[in-house]
């Protein structure tokens, strides 16, 4: 009979996209998926730690997993236990503790499924995690979401993603042009480009992310491309362009602005200021009237007046957007925003 084994994974599409690598390879040394919330000999959770909920919900998914499995093997990584694996250790029922790199290891550790009195953490250094490993998951049979980077050299003053994540690191073109020749192959139609800062693409190959682009394009059986949240200063004219005249690459672009104030977007210790944000939207405009844009907004960063507000208020309806994720500033342990002066209250 198969051990089986079930996944809950929080966060980006990214970590969903290597939840199901590493189903794969689960299932290749003679695991049977299971859907999270059934009785399973091992439940593996992917937390996330990009806010304080996130947090919560990787704690109450271990909560849940030992009530329904409570002789069962309970495994958390990812970005959360990168940053805290002691704390994650000592959650009641968890038996391994992986980090971004060894999650990768996962089949290896899973040889003898014992009950732990104390949780095993490996849990690599920042400094070591510089290799790339692969990934792909499939969504409704027809979309694939492909990894092409991983990691960040941003450090932004709110965010622990460079210290979860490690350095931006790439593979070379051939691997995921091999990939997406697979996933044509499987009768996916639709390939949506994931990483962390894809926009950063080349940085280890000297490759550029636009070239990669232009080799997709190229890939027979795939109907449709799409490019997930990439930096507006990572968007250069000759990209806009290609896209603009592709028949393949879907006129779609997720920017995140996170402020709509210079004042607080030097705080936050963005690459960019307002001007940049504006310009490359009104050039995807030029190009793709039809285009859809979407922007991420941070509400309530430390610093951050009525003035502040309401200046990002009209400057983002000053520009031709067709949606807009808005979060609440969550503080970070370890950022430098969380020592910043000038908080502003949760319920203001």
């Amino acid at each position: 009979m198969k051990r089986r084994v079930a996944f809950f994974t929080l966060g980006c599409k990214l970590n969903f996209s290597e939840s199901s690598e590493i189903g794969r390879q689960l299932e290749d040394a003679g695991f049977e998926r299971v859907p999270f919330g059934s009785e399973a000999e091992v439940t593996v959770i992917h937390s996330c730690t990009v806010t304080g909920s996130a947090d919560r919900k990787t704690r109450q998914a271990v909560h849940r997993a030992v009530k329904v499995s409570p002789h069962g093997f309970i495994v958390a990584m990812g970005c959360f236990v990168q940053m805290k694996p002691e704390e994650a250790a000592s959650w009641p029922g968890v038996d391994l503790v992986l980090g971004t790199h060894d999650k990768f290891n996962l089949p290896a550790y899973l040889e003898d499924l014992t009950k732990k009195d104390q949780a095993e953490i490996h849990s690599c250094s920042l400094d070591e995690n510089e290799l790339f490993f692969p990934a792909q998951s499939v969504s409704e049979r027809t979309r694939a979401f492909l990894k092409v980077q991983d990691g960040c050299d941003y450090h932004c003053s709110y965010c622990t993603i460079p210290a979860a994540r490690g350095p931006s690191r790439n593979p070379n073109s051939t691997l995921i042009l091999d990939q997406a020749r697979e996933l044509a192959a499987k009768g996916l139609k639709e390939i949506v480009l994931t990483g962390v800062n894809i926009g950063d693409y080349g940085k280890t190959t000297g490759e550029s992310f636009t070239d990669l682009v232009k080799s997709l394009d190229q890939i027979d059986g795939i109907l449709r491309f799409r490019i997930s949240s990439i930096e507006p200063n990572l968007i250069p004219d000759h990209l806009i362009e290609f896209v603009g005249q592709s028949t393949r690459f879907a006129p779609h672009f997720h920017i995140p602005l996170q402020a709509g104030s210079d004042k607080i977007l030097r705080l936050m210790q963005r690459r960019y200021l307002r001007s940049v944000f504006e310009h490359r939207v009104f050039k995807i405009k030029e190009i793709m009237p039809n285009a859809c844009i979407a922007a991420d907004i941070i509400a309530g960063f430390p610093g951050e007046t009525e003035e502040d507000f309401a200046e990002a208020c009209s400057f983002v309806l000053s520009l031709p957007l067709s949606y807009l994720h808005v979060f609440t500033y969550s503080e970070r342990d370890g950022t430098l925003a969380a020592s910043m002066p000038g908080r502003v209250p949760h319920r203001t």
